[in-house]
């Protein structure tokens, strides 16, 4: 039978670790005992402060723009001289310059390719970077784990977010097909979807009428918290889903049905 780490076994890279959900996933990793890189591309001072908290031979925070190929590169022979060992699990959390807010997104007449593409390049482009800088390490280990992080939208679409909906809906295809080509390596895909979490970055500025809409629409009556977004991404990079692969859960209080 393949052999399946515990999280005191795995390093584990975060993108967009510094602040955000990023923040509440390196929290949920490091509680749990995995090593931990916190990648941040803007954020220098959030994530140093956050790898701070750590003790040095378990956080490293490393800036990397993930659309940056050589930058990603770079950042795993980092991490591996710090820490010993390759990287054994990825979370692709980074997302482009974005914010929920419904007002001020493209709608169907002003939407233009540049807007998709940005998101492609982001959330397509970064994950494919860092998953292909993985892939030595985790053949290598015999062991790996990748966790990209989705959305709801592209199956309850309340909002148009069209480029960002888009761009996730692409990564959702891009775990399937990679968790069918990887398998044989013991590297498992999966995808882990939020919707509206109450609140990140990101979502500071949708109204508080959104809020609470999706809240009263919710069968828990209240909306996901990023604690309890990254609490059940643990889940893919656990012995408990040695053997789920290509799959997407929906982590926003039952709201959408999978």
């Amino acid at each position: 039978m393949p052999h399946s780490f515990n999280f005191s076994e795995q390093l584990v890279l975060i993108t967009g670790g510094g602040r955000g959900l990023g923040e509440h996933l390196v929290r949920a990793f490091l509680r749990e005992g995995a090593k931990v890189i916190i990648n941040y591309y803007k954020s220098a001072e959030a994530a140093e402060k956050l790898a701070a908290e750590a003790p040095p031979e378990q956080a490293l925070a490393v800036q990397a723009d993930v659309t940056d190929t050589h930058a990603v590169k770079a950042m795993f022979i980092k991490a591996r001289d710090h820490f010993g060992c390759p990287v054994t699990t990825v979370v692709n959390n980074a997302l482009p310059d974005f914010s929920f807010n419904g007002d001020a997104r493209a709608n169907a007449d002003q939407l233009t390719w540049a807007n998709l593409n940005q998101q492609f390049e982001g959330v397509v482009g970064g994950a494919l970077n860092t998953t292909q800088a993985a892939l030595a390490g985790m053949r290598e280990t015999g062991f790996g784990r990748i966790v990209n992080v989705g959305t709801n939208l592209f199956q309850n679409p309340v909002v148009a977010y069209h480029d960002y909906t888009a761009a996730k809906a692409a990564l959702l295809s891009l775990t399937r097909t990679l968790s069918n080509d990887l398998g044989p390596d013991n590297i498992t895909v999966n995808m882990i979807s939020g919707g509206l979490l109450r609140t990140t970055d990101a979502s500071a500025a949708t109204p508080e009428a959104v809020f609470e809409l999706i809240a009263q629409s919710t069968p828990l009556r209240r909306v996901t918290t990023p604690a309890e977004f990254a609490d059940a991404a643990l889940f893919f990079a656990s012995p408990w889903a040695r053997s789920v692969t290509g799959q997407n859960l929906v982590v926003d209080g039952g709201l959408v049905k999978n």
